[in-house]
């Protein structure tokens, strides 16, 4: 299936972010050790990691050539790993659910995207979308959990 060149830049944007977001978690999981919630932040790492494998073959099965590193979204996550040096783990959790919610809005924009073929948009709507507002309730439960010990 080859498709406009569009198609394959959208997706390799959210390979990029993606990748990022994996770089930022196993950045992360290096601060929290054995924290409470770092198992779900284990999970959370797996699953985007997952997504990333996933949007890697979308971008191959449309002809183009998947993205090898975060380029510029790669900035995020050093910025997560700086902020978790800085200001201890609450920042860290907060940066981190900043990143999935800019990933859930360019995901629930790229539902209505023309260029993007039926088969990929429902993998975000069935997948990638709900997978990312789930990352949003674990890191709010973990969020919580840190503000009250």
């Amino acid at each position: 299936m080859i498709l406009s060149t569009s198609a394959t830049h959208i997706i390799n944007d959210m390979l990029q972010g993606e990748l990022a977001a994996t770089e930022t978690y196993q950045q992360a999981l290096a601060q929290v050790g054995k924290e409470p919630g770092a198992d779900d932040l284990r999970g959370v790492h797996v699953e985007h990691r997952e997504a990333a494998n996933r949007l890697r073959r979308f971008v191959r099965d449309l002809g183009g050539e998947p993205s090898q590193s975060s380029q510029t979204w790669g900035a995020f996550a050093k910025a997560v790993e700086g902020v978790a040096k800085l200001f201890g783990n609450t920042a860290a959790l907060k940066a981190l659910k900043t990143g999935e919610e800019r990933g859930a809005a360019n995901y629930q924009q790229a539902l209505t995207n023309e260029h993007l073929p039926a088969e990929f948009i429902e993998y975000l709507r069935a997948s990638l979308l709900p997978q990312t507002r789930a990352h949003i309730e674990v890191l709010d439960r973990i969020l919580q959990s840190a503000s009250s010990s």
